[in-house]
């Protein structure tokens, strides 16, 4: 059964500072020290002049129903919306996470791209509003969504998805030495003809939710019951399997690291200082 969802979604490095609070706990905050990067779509500066607080939920040990993680996202998207009509929008919010095994269909999806009965799907599925096709999340799977007020960095699409792109194609090169690259016409991360990331979003009144899933070491086969993205003559990959016999890491110490170096590259693509926050506030 097809479950309908309110959904909407993929040079050198800089160094970056770890701020921590002492009187805050647990709460530490990461500011990027360089500024905010353009791409060959748009050639005019980004509209943010300072750096711009973002509030993180950070559970990317925590494999979360899909369900629920749409529920946070609309829930903090219509708080927002309501800041703004106050003229009190003052930070972005990111949530990071991994996904119980689920298939998503987007706004551009046909079930001709489904390997299997819709009716008895081998994971649940949901239909979603995201922009693009369908695609899997699974464990070993890292997800990044940003909500963020795009007034306040460059209201372009076009611009946001590129970025996204750009802070995975960041994290591949510097951490894992693996050549990332865009694919022309395409959106999503490309190591040769493997997709590594895969990134959707939806805006409403300049508010991006749902963002990027980055396949670290995720299992591969759920995706053999798709056509995933709707392209037919290209792979998947992850970076578990690209790195193969040269890596010595656990599945765990992959996810850690790659975790780490997104937060890292999101912070500097976008200009942005995270502030942690318990994930109690969620609930």
């Amino acid at each position: 059964m097809i479950v309908p969802l309110n959904f909407s979604l993929s040079s050198s490095i800089p160094t970056w500072t770890i701020h921590t609070s002492r009187s805050a706990g647990t709460n530490t905050s990461l500011r990027p020290t360089a500024s905010l990067i353009t791409t060959p779509d748009s050639n005019s500066s980004p509209q943010q002049s300072s750096i711009r607080k973002c509030e993180c939920y950070d559970m990317y040990k925590q494999v979360v129903p899909f369900a629920e993680a749409w529920a946070w996202q609309k829930s903090i998207l219509e708080d927002r919306k309501t800041l703004i009509d106050d003229n009190q929008d003052g930070s972005d919010t990111l949530i990071m996470l991994q996904h119980q095994s689920v298939y998503t269909l987007g706004t551009a999806s046909t079930e001709k791209n489904l390997n299997f009965d819709v009716k008895d799907p081998p994971f649940p599925l949901y239909h979603t509003e995201r922009g693009g096709e369908v695609t899997y999340h699974g464990p070993g799977q890292l997800v990044m969504y940003p909500i963020m007020n795009l007034r306040f960095h460059k209201m372009d699409l076009h611009w946001y998805l590129r970025a996204l792109e750009e802070v995975v194609i960041r994290v591949l090169s510097s951490v894992f030495d693996l050549k990332a690259s865009r694919v022309t016409g395409l959106t999503g991360v490309w190591v040769g003809d493997n997709k590594l990331a895969a990134i959707g979003i939806r805006v409403s009144r300049w508010l991006t939710y749902h963002g990027l899933a980055l396949n670290v070491s995720t299992d591969l086969s759920p995706f053999s019951q798709i056509v995933p993205c709707g392209i037919k003559d290209r792979g998947v990959g992850s970076i578990k399997g690209l790195l193969s016999d040269s890596c010595s890491m656990s599945d765990g110490e992959l996810i850690d690291i790659a975790h780490e170096s997104l937060l890292k590259e999101f912070c500097e693509v976008f200009q942005v200082e995270l502030s942690h926050q318990p994930v109690s506030s969620l609930l």
